[in-house]
């Protein structure tokens, strides 16, 4: 822009898409901040992140690869997937897709304005590059594959966590039924009784009186607290505040530390795999990581990046991710192999990832089931205590 300064406003999904959209026409950035405003793209398409059905995104992607191998012309190929698929939202961008590709639109450009925010941008990318050295099929594939792997991953977390969370529910459940409504009736028979109470039993009735008496009030205050939570973690600084919290929690920290490593391995490897400027690279991957304080973290990167820097370099002084991960990071970038070798530590923490989970549940359920046992005795021996004052007073 001849070196003048410039303000205006783009529409990103978050700081480091937006700085990527500046220096397409801006060398250098100054100063990013946020607007808070509705979503353009769920406004037109009612569309999200999350209604994203990865199985049959995945198959989808699956499909592509399958057909275009075959010699299938591009727009056909959309066409028939399109006929095929029964997911709603895939189904409707599809046939938006399908338009645009048989009037002349790149694929990729075609899935990014119609798909809104329901795609990844990994896979936005993937099939751009794939585009443009002539290899969709393998792009098609290898984003297969890779969110094949993150499905099953996510499957194997979710199916360990169901158990403790199964029974950390029936046992409230019970609880406040015992406090509820089983307390109150021993209660009334202790008052008609006119008997002085020992004083764990005292604290049995005051607290099943407190729950009866203000279950609203606590329900309100709980939602409150989940509303400002929620509030806080649109904010920058809070939500910054909230990641380095969740990577501090002395059980789920580790878990959450690994997930984040197992996100930048893997896409940067696939980032790579495509064709794309590790710069680039660097700031897709730094999308898709949960932990937003990694994320932020990793974006950074891309300043150094474009300084010269190593990225071995950047991710020492970031100190975000794992030492061994920044180890093999700086082997890769030594040997010319940073793909493989992101591959490799990409499928060593996909293992400790599921080993992290695993003992982290082993640790959990004795813990809930003691906080719960501690909670159905104080409730069982206050009953019982009273029981026998009042039979030893017959």
């Amino acid at each position: 822009m001849n070196g003048e300064r410039v303000n205006g406003i783009v529409e990103a999904y978050n700081e480091f898409d937006a700085a990527d959209r500046v220096k397409q026409t801006c060398k250098l950035v100054l100063n990013l901040t946020e607007v808070n405003e509705e979503k353009k793209n769920i406004l037109l398409m009612d569309l999200d992140a999350n209604k994203l059905d990865k199985k049959a995104f995945t198959l989808m992607c699956n499909q592509f690869a399958v057909i275009l191998r075959s010699g299938v012309p591009i727009g056909r190929t959309v066409r028939l997937i399109y006929e095929k698929t029964e997911n709603k939202n895939l189904h409707r961008v599809l046939g938006k897709v399908a338009e645009d590709v048989v009037a002349g639109r790149s694929l990729s450009a075609a899935f990014a304005e119609r798909g809104g925010n329901l795609f990844p941008i990994t896979f936005i990318e993937t099939i751009r590059a794939g585009e443009e050295s002539g290899s969709l099929a393998d792009s098609f594939e290898a984003v297969s594959r890779f969110f094949s792997k993150r499905v099953k991953l996510a499957a194997k977390v979710r199916g360990a966590l169901i158990y403790p969370t199964f029974v950390l529910v029936i046992a409230i459940a019970v609880v406040i039924v015992l406090m509820t409504k089983v307390v109150p009736v021993f209660t009334s028979i202790f008052d008609s009784m006119n008997m002085e109470l020992p004083a764990i039993t005292k604290a049995l009735i005051a607290t099943s009186d407190f729950f009866r008496k203000y279950t609203l009030l606590i329900v309100a205050i709980i939602v409150l607290i989940v509303l400002i939570m929620r509030v806080y973690a649109r904010n920058s600084e809070g939500r910054m505040k909230l990641a380095k919290l969740q990577l501090q929690l002395p059980v789920l920290g580790k878990v959450a530390w690994l997930d984040s490593a197992s996100q930048f391995a893997n896409t940067m490897a696939m980032m790579l795999a495509a064709g794309l400027p590790i710069t680039r690279a660097v700031s897709i991957t730094a999308k898709t990581i949960e932990n937003y304080y990694i994320s932020y973290e990793v974006g950074s990167l891309t300043v150094k990046l474009e300084e010269g820097r190593s990225l071995f370099s950047g991710l020492t002084e970031s100190g975000s991710l794992p030492s061994i991960l920044v180890d093999m990071v700086g082997v890769g970038e030594e040997t010319g192999e940073l793909e493989t070798t992101l591959g490799t530590i990409g499928r060593y923490y996909d293992d400790e990832l599921e080993q992290a989970t695993s003992e982290a549940i082993a640790k959990l359920e004795p813990a809930i089931l003691v906080v719960l046992a501690g909670i159905a005795g104080f409730i069982v021996i206050g009953m019982y205590v009273a029981m026998f004052s009042m039979y030893n007073g017959m």
